[in-house]
């Protein structure tokens, strides 16, 4: 199993770009595992309490049973992903099924953080976009996918997601073989991202 890392800031495109690339390779030889679907879940906390957490920092992130799984799908075994509603901010009763394929992409904020997580992975690939354009994404998504105001995203953005980039998230990119610029946007990136999974496949 090839084991590629896709991280960046929130923002950054990385779903875009995880994508783009499976329009272009064989869906059947990928499986995907997503960082968010192991924030710790918070079911017994009132749900003022819930809504400030803080998801970007990487004591958020339940690393040991992400580890757990990837190595499974390693050693061929399938397994049951959690899945995680911002919604509610609790881990749900459903998981996903995921088999072990011949590629993996793991995406997600933190995961270049995680010293033992980056050696499981055999390509990872930071997503570089100006802060400016990551709010803008942010206040779009979070509007229309997590029930937010925009008041409450910018509010969110300043007090934790700024600066727990700063410390732990953009730090981390030192450990990327690859920098995307300008995030998901960038075609050419899938592209080649894209031509070099199907070259591992030959």
């Amino acid at each position: 199993m090839f084991i590629i890392g896709v991280a960046g800031g929130s923002g950054s495109g990385k779903t875009t770009l995880v994508n783009a690339i499976l329009e272009k390779v064989p869906y059947d030889k990928i499986a995907l595992l997503a960082q968010d679907s192991y924030y710790k879940d918070s079911s017994h906390l009132p749900m003022e309490q819930r809504q400030a957490l803080n998801f970007d920092h990487p004591d958020s992130i339940e690393w040991d049973l992400m580890l757990s799984d990837i190595q499974k799908l390693k050693n061929g075994n399938v397994i049951e992903s959690p899945t995680y509603s911002y919604l509610t901010c609790t881990r749900q009763e459903e998981t996903i099924h995921v088999a072990p394929k011949e590629i993996l992409i793991v995406e997600g904020i933190l995961i270049f953080t995680h010293l033992a997580l980056c050696k499981e992975m055999d390509m990872r690939i930071y997503l570089e976009v100006e802060p400016d354009k990551r709010l803008t994404r942010i206040i779009e998504r979070d509007m229309e996918s997590r029930g937010r105001t925009a008041q409450e995203v910018i509010k969110r953005y300043y007090k934790t997601v700024r600066p727990m980039y700063e410390e732990f998230i953009k730090p981390s990119r030192e450990r990327a073989d690859m920098l995307v610029m300008n995030g998901g946007l960038n075609h050419e990136a899938a592209d080649f991202i894209a031509s070099s999974i199907l070259g591992k496949l030959k």
